[in-house]
């Protein structure tokens, strides 16, 4: 007990020494709603934000100007953060920790380097995890916020594959062949009649099924002749000039005519193509019944399920009706277990792997995937045309992503305007009011 008292005596006589040497270690700089930013957090962002600066080689602006920006962005998450607490948006742990693992990965490290890195730039895990955290409650009210602001018409989407940059972004590219016969400039009559015999002998090979990369090794006169007169891929906008209108009108492997320039004559040919208004894909119409563990049902007796549903459909009991009664997936449950028409990519890896090898009308056994149980069948196989759907969906997605840029600005003033802010220091009184 003595050393006790002892030791609280000489800590009480610490304390007022501090206090007698007291000094100013924090402050509020700005009040919002009712929430307050520290001088701390100003200035730790603001020395974050200049060695990220620094790293990236970017000149920054001086400090004064700096501050400002930085404390205008404080407050504009101030203001999201609250709104989100309001609207009882969370970030769950497991989802945190998902996100982490994804930067340190995406950043070819583990989560021990990148804590290690965060310490090295004067951060902690702590702080970084905090920040994360924020960053993703502040993107996902905005989205709830703004998304439903963003409205695309068909219209839009028309005038912008109509549009030259339509055009450049969602034309088709091919992968060019070219074989030159070469014509000298002074070519006397017979030298010409010669190259163009020679020439037309060329393309009739071609026409005749000749393979165009064996054919160019052999005559063409063009720099590209060893590599089998590969030029490369091209946009339809970065084609050579005498490509231009004709290499769109022939098929792939199609030769073209000989076309006369002053160098000689020349056949492209389209060898590969991807992209444009044509994008031939394999589809599958699927249906399926789901079995999922879940809270009263363990893994295994959702597999035990499963097999008795497809010793049922063996015993040809109905697939739709077994599907509306059992599948736990309600979506397409209340069809019979109907996916419609899907592509390649559009499932997760462990069913496509089934689907890709399962003959058309065949029940699989129970197979597992990430959602749970499946029995899939096949009803149907088909080689569709998508391109033109890719290309307005990725016009749309195109004029989605700048008007919800022009729709977030807005709605950031608007709330700003609608908060009450007050700045405590006069070198940033200007922020009140922008």
């Amino acid at each position: 007990m003595v050393r006790w008292g002892l030791f609280l005596l000489v800590l009480c006589g610490s304390i007022s020494v501090q206090a007698q040497k007291s000094v100013l270690l924090d402050k509020v700089v700005a009040v919002v709603d009712d929430d307050i930013i520290m001088k701390s957090e100003l200035d730790n962002r603001t020395r974050a934000i200049g060695r990220r600066l620094q790293q990236q080689g970017t000149s920054a602006p001086p400090t004064e100007v700096l501050e400002l920006r930085v404390l205008n962005q404080l407050v504009l998450e101030s203001i999201q953060l609250q709104r989100a607490e309001i609207t009882g948006i969370r970030i769950a742990d497991d989802l945190l920790n998902k996100t982490i693992a994804n930067i340190a990965s995406s950043n070819n490290m583990t989560l021990e380097q990148f804590e290690a890195q965060l310490a090295l730039e004067g951060e902690t895990y702590a702080g970084a995890r905090e920040q994360i955290r924020r960053e993703m409650l502040v993107t996902r009210l905005q989205q709830s916020a703004v998304d439903r602001r963003v409205r695309v018409t068909e219209l839009e989407v028309e005038n912008f594959l109509a549009s030259k940059e339509g055009r450049t972004q969602s034309g088709a590219e091919y992968l060019l062949g070219h074989i030159l016969i070469a014509l000298p400039e002074s070519a006397s009559e017979d030298e010409v009649a010669n190259v163009t015999a020679r020439a037309e002998g060329v393309l009739a090979q071609l026409q005749g099924g000749a393979e165009f990369r064996k054919v160019a090794v052999a005559e063409s006169d063009g720099r590209q002749a060893l590599e089998g007169g590969v030029i490369g891929w091209r946009k339809e906008n970065e084609l050579p000039t005498i490509a231009a209108d004709i290499l769109p009108t022939l098929a792939v492997g199609e030769p073209s005519r000989l076309l006369r320039t002053g160098s000689g004559f020349h056949i492209i040919t389209p060898l590969e193509k991807r992209g444009g208004t044509q994008k031939i894909v394999d589809q599958y119409r699927v249906r399926h019944i789901l079995i999922a563990p879940s809270e009263i049902r363990t893994d295994e007796q959702a597999k035990e399920i499963s097999e008795k549903l497809y010793e049922r459909l063996l015993n040809d009991e109905d697939f739709a009706t077994l599907a509306k009664a059992n599948s736990d997936d309600p979506v397409s449950a209340i069809d019979g277990g109907d996916l419609d028409w899907v592509n390649t990519g559009q499932m997760v890896p462990q069913f496509e792997e089934v689907m890709l090898v399962s003959p058309v009308g065949e029940i699989t056994q129970p197979f597992k995937s990430d959602f749970g149980w499946h029995i899939l069948q096949v009803t149907d196989v088909r080689k569709q045309d998508v391109g033109a759907k890719l290309q307005e969906n990725q016009a749309r997605q195109v004029i989605r992503r700048r008007k919800y840029e022009e729709e977030l600005l807005d709605w950031l003033q608007e709330i700003k305007s609608e908060s009450f802010i007050e700045v405590k220091e006069e070198r940033f009184a200007e922020l009140e009011n922008k």
